[in-house]
Protein backbone atom coordinates (compact mmCIF):
# COMPACT_ATOMS: atom_id res chain seq x y z
CA UNK A 1 0.00 0.00 0.00
CA UNK A 2 2.39 2.21 1.07
CA UNK A 3 5.89 2.69 -0.85
CA UNK A 4 9.31 2.98 1.33
CA UNK A 5 9.68 6.37 2.74
CA UNK A 6 11.54 8.81 1.13
CA UNK A 7 15.56 8.56 2.34
CA UNK A 8 17.08 10.79 3.99
CA UNK A 9 21.10 11.58 3.95
CA UNK A 10 21.58 14.25 6.79
CA UNK A 11 21.92 14.12 10.53
CA UNK A 12 19.76 17.14 10.49
CA UNK A 13 16.61 15.71 8.84
CA UNK A 14 16.93 11.82 10.56
CA UNK A 15 17.02 14.13 13.77
CA UNK A 16 13.60 16.41 12.68
CA UNK A 17 12.02 13.18 11.60
CA UNK A 18 12.59 11.54 15.25
CA UNK A 19 11.19 14.88 17.15
CA UNK A 20 8.25 14.54 15.09
CA UNK A 21 7.11 11.11 16.12
CA UNK A 22 8.23 11.87 19.67
CA UNK A 23 5.53 14.95 19.96
CA UNK A 24 3.09 12.33 18.60
CA UNK A 25 3.60 10.10 21.12
CA UNK A 26 6.45 8.08 22.88
CA UNK A 27 8.49 5.71 21.67
CA UNK A 28 10.97 3.38 22.95
CA UNK A 29 14.65 2.86 21.92
CA UNK A 30 13.81 -0.14 19.77
CA UNK A 31 11.04 1.33 18.39
CA UNK A 32 12.36 4.74 17.10
CA UNK A 33 15.50 2.73 15.97
CA UNK A 34 14.15 0.55 13.69
CA UNK A 35 11.49 4.30 13.03
CA UNK A 36 15.12 5.83 11.68
CA UNK A 37 16.81 2.53 10.25
CA UNK A 38 14.04 2.94 7.67
CA UNK A 39 14.42 6.31 6.71
CA UNK A 40 18.03 6.17 6.42
CA UNK A 41 20.43 3.56 5.00
CA UNK A 42 23.24 4.90 7.08
CA UNK A 43 23.79 2.64 10.22
CA UNK A 44 26.34 5.57 11.75
CA UNK A 45 24.10 8.38 11.13
CA UNK A 46 21.36 6.24 12.82
CA UNK A 47 23.40 5.43 16.19
CA UNK A 48 24.32 9.79 15.59
CA UNK A 49 20.88 10.66 16.38
CA UNK A 50 19.92 8.17 18.48
CA UNK A 51 22.65 8.86 20.76
CA UNK A 52 21.74 12.55 20.44
CA UNK A 53 17.99 11.87 21.24
CA UNK A 54 19.20 10.00 24.44
CA UNK A 55 21.52 12.68 25.22
CA UNK A 56 18.34 15.41 25.41
CA UNK A 57 16.25 12.76 27.35
CA UNK A 58 13.81 12.54 24.89
CA UNK A 59 13.86 8.63 24.62
CA UNK A 60 14.49 6.41 27.64
CA UNK A 61 13.32 3.31 28.49
CA UNK A 62 12.67 3.01 31.88
CA UNK A 63 10.87 6.21 31.62
CA UNK A 64 8.79 4.88 28.82
CA UNK A 65 7.62 1.59 30.76
CA UNK A 66 6.53 2.91 33.77
CA UNK A 67 4.62 5.84 31.99
CA UNK A 68 3.55 2.88 29.64
CA UNK A 69 2.38 0.68 32.46
CA UNK A 70 1.09 3.56 34.64
CA UNK A 71 -1.24 4.41 31.48
CA UNK A 72 -2.39 0.90 30.32
CA UNK A 73 -2.96 -0.31 34.20
CA UNK A 74 -5.11 3.02 35.16
CA UNK A 75 -7.08 3.81 31.97
CA UNK A 76 -7.66 0.37 29.90
CA UNK A 77 -7.15 -1.55 33.44
CA UNK A 78 -5.13 -4.22 31.82
CA UNK A 79 -2.96 -6.67 33.56
CA UNK A 80 0.58 -7.07 34.45
CA UNK A 81 1.08 -9.85 32.11
CA UNK A 82 -0.36 -8.34 29.07
CA UNK A 83 1.56 -4.70 29.73
CA UNK A 84 4.83 -7.10 30.42
CA UNK A 85 3.74 -8.95 26.84
CA UNK A 86 3.07 -5.30 24.95
CA UNK A 87 6.24 -4.19 26.23
CA UNK A 88 8.32 -7.28 25.16
CA UNK A 89 6.94 -6.40 21.74
CA UNK A 90 8.30 -2.83 21.53
CA UNK A 91 11.81 -3.73 22.87
CA UNK A 92 12.35 -3.11 26.34
CA UNK A 93 14.25 -4.93 28.25
CA UNK A 94 13.18 -6.89 31.22
CA UNK A 95 14.73 -4.69 34.13
CA UNK A 96 12.72 -1.76 32.90
CA UNK A 97 9.81 -3.94 32.45
CA UNK A 98 10.15 -5.45 36.30
CA UNK A 99 10.69 -1.82 38.05
CA UNK A 100 7.77 -0.71 35.84
CA UNK A 101 5.10 -3.72 37.32
CA UNK A 102 6.70 -2.90 40.72
CA UNK A 103 6.16 0.34 40.82
CA UNK A 104 2.11 -0.31 39.49
CA UNK A 105 1.75 -2.91 41.45
CA UNK A 106 2.27 -0.51 44.67
CA UNK A 107 -0.39 2.12 43.14
CA UNK A 108 -3.00 -0.52 41.61
CA UNK A 109 -4.83 -3.37 43.31
CA UNK A 110 -5.57 -5.76 40.64
CA UNK A 111 -7.92 -7.71 42.48
CA UNK A 112 -10.18 -4.28 41.95
CA UNK A 113 -9.97 -4.28 38.78
CA UNK A 114 -10.59 -7.79 38.33
CA UNK A 115 -14.07 -7.35 40.45
CA UNK A 116 -15.11 -3.95 38.45
CA UNK A 117 -14.75 -5.79 34.75
CA UNK A 118 -16.16 -8.60 36.16
CA UNK A 119 -19.01 -6.56 37.19
CA UNK A 120 -19.66 -4.66 34.41
CA UNK A 121 -19.60 -8.16 32.36
CA UNK A 122 -22.25 -9.68 34.53
CA UNK A 123 -24.39 -6.47 34.53
CA UNK A 124 -24.02 -6.95 30.57
CA UNK A 125 -24.96 -10.61 30.38
CA UNK A 126 -28.02 -10.38 33.28
CA UNK A 127 -29.51 -6.76 32.44
CA UNK A 128 -32.10 -5.40 34.77
CA UNK A 129 -32.39 -8.96 36.51
CA UNK A 130 -29.62 -9.08 38.94
CA UNK A 131 -30.75 -12.97 40.13
CA UNK A 132 -30.20 -14.33 36.50
CA UNK A 133 -27.77 -17.01 36.86
CA UNK A 134 -24.79 -17.28 34.73
CA UNK A 135 -24.22 -20.52 32.66
CA UNK A 136 -20.78 -22.16 32.20
CA UNK A 137 -20.56 -20.34 28.64
CA UNK A 138 -20.51 -17.33 29.80
CA UNK A 139 -18.33 -17.83 33.19
CA UNK A 140 -16.09 -19.37 30.76
CA UNK A 141 -15.86 -16.39 28.39
CA UNK A 142 -15.25 -13.85 31.01
CA UNK A 143 -12.75 -15.74 32.62
CA UNK A 144 -11.26 -15.90 29.27
CA UNK A 145 -11.30 -12.26 28.54
CA UNK A 146 -9.50 -11.45 31.91
CA UNK A 147 -6.90 -13.63 30.94
CA UNK A 148 -6.69 -11.83 27.89
CA UNK A 149 -6.22 -8.85 29.62
CA UNK A 150 -3.47 -9.99 31.28
CA UNK A 151 -4.98 -10.95 35.10
CA UNK A 152 -3.82 -13.71 36.83
CA UNK A 153 -5.91 -16.72 36.74
CA UNK A 154 -5.19 -17.36 40.66
CA UNK A 155 -6.97 -13.52 41.43
CA UNK A 156 -9.27 -14.33 38.64
CA UNK A 157 -10.86 -17.14 39.99
CA UNK A 158 -10.92 -15.92 43.57
CA UNK A 159 -12.83 -12.71 42.33
CA UNK A 160 -15.29 -14.71 40.00
CA UNK A 161 -16.45 -16.87 42.97
CA UNK A 162 -16.58 -14.19 45.23
CA UNK A 163 -19.13 -12.31 43.35
CA UNK A 164 -20.94 -14.80 41.27
CA UNK A 165 -20.94 -17.14 44.69
CA UNK A 166 -20.28 -20.28 42.93
CA UNK A 167 -17.85 -22.59 41.52
CA UNK A 168 -15.92 -21.44 39.12
CA UNK A 169 -14.80 -24.67 36.36
CA UNK A 170 -10.82 -24.63 35.49
CA UNK A 171 -10.56 -23.44 32.46
CA UNK A 172 -7.19 -23.61 30.91
CA UNK A 173 -6.37 -20.67 28.28
CA UNK A 174 -5.70 -21.13 24.90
Amino acid sequence: MFGKPRQLETEEELYEVAVRALMRRAHSVHEMKRKLERRSENKLLVQVVMARLKENGMIDDAKYAKQFARQRTQTRKQGKFRVARDLRARGIPDRHISSALEEIAQTSDEAAMVRQRIERKLRSYRGPDTSKKIDEKKMASIYGSLLRAGFSADVVRRELQALVKEDVPEIEPE
